[in-house]
């Protein structure tokens, strides 16, 4: 039996393509701005693990206790056939679900889907060693672009959206990528979402603003990215990073702030931009939801929240949905 297949629906130059389109409307809009998927190459990625590891950074800790907290109460109760992860990465998280007593009973198959070749057949590699009952269907996309690529259900799935993705994108893509799932889900599918909570504005800016300067680092990093992926001139000790709460819109924002004038030539876009002393770009936006924000968003997605997870002090969220 073949326990492994792979599916790839983009490539290097596919991502480059989508790049330039995407960084040309963003360095030519007003307010000027960048999509957070860009921030994760190599040295991106390194330094995430990194900021996941900060005393300031929570949501990471928060997530996996709670995972570790319900994994075997619901897999038993769920008792999924099929696990499909969107950004699974290297699936470290999934793992705690993996380990579940009850899984060798039903659980079947795994379907990770990440942007990265590498990432998804060294972590399917490791996933069929420890797991024999598994069997692995990779899928290689942007989950923009390509989650109607992922094989329809063939049982009963519970589908993992985590790490508080969902919170840098705004309203309406919420909505239309939340639908989304809901189409790949299946009628009886479940979907896992993490979700970061609102708190306290002192203890969100921290996170974001760690005294060890990783945060700031891995900001800057994404000029590095347009440097290496568009022949971009950005210098990035020509930025600074900025981040801080907007409570009207319930959302931390990440910027780059121009020290000086200066043009940005970013050859592969044909884009030349023109920066003001003070003018930032915009490259995150981190919502922080409610129990009732995220059964609100839930509800515009055809989705309807069952259960919902949380720590003592409230500080991340796991919500449980299912097709309403």
């Amino acid at each position: 039996m073949i326990r492994f297949h792979l599916d790839v629906h983009m490539n290097n130059s596919g991502v480059l393509h989508t790049m330039a389109d995407e960084v040309r409307a963003g360095l030519t809009a007003t307010p000027k701005f960048l999509s957070p998927k860009y921030f994760y190459n190599e040295a991106g990625s390194q330094l995430f693990e990194q900021i996941s590891q900060l005393p300031e950074y929570y949501p990471t800790r928060m997530e996996h206790g709670l995972l570790a907290d319900i994994a075997d109460d619901l897999m038993s109760t769920l008792r999924p056939q099929e696990l499909v992860e969107l950004g699974s990465g290297s699936s470290t998280k999934t793992r705690l679900l993996l380990d579940a007593p009850s899984n060798p009973d039903h659980l079947k198959l795994y379907i990770p889907f990440d942007v990265s070749v590498s990432i998804v057949n060294e972590a399917a590699e490791d996933l069929l060693e420890h797991y024999p009952f598994l069997s692995v269907h990779g899928v290689v996309g942007d989950f923009g672009q390509h989650l109607e690529r992922i094989p329809e259900p063939q049982g009963h799935r519970l589908v993992l959206f985590l790490g508080s993705t969902i919170g840098n994108m705004h309203h309406d893509e919420r909505i239309d990528f939340l639908t989304s799932i809901r189409n790949v889900m299946g009628d009886d599918g479940r979907l896992l979402l993490g979700v970061d909570q609102v708190k306290d504005t002192s203890v969100l800016e921290a996170a974001y603003n760690d005294t060890q300067g990783v945060t700031a680092e891995f900001n800057l990093n994404i000029l590095e990215v347009l440097n290496q992926g568009l022949h971009a001139d950005f210098q990035p000790s020509a930025f600074t990073h900025r981040a801080f709460f907007n409570k009207a819109e319930s959302r931390i924002e990440m910027h780059l702030v121009s020290e000086s004038s200066q043009n940005v030539t970013v050859k592969d876009a044909g884009l030349t931009v023109h920066m003001e002393q003070g003018e930032s770009i915009w490259t995150e936006s981190s919502y922080k939801f409610t129990q009732d924000s995220t059964a609100e968003m839930l509800a515009e997605s055809g989705l309807e929240l069952v259960n919902w997870y949380t720590d003592e002090a409230r500080l991340f969220g796991l919500a449980l949905a299912k097709p309403a």
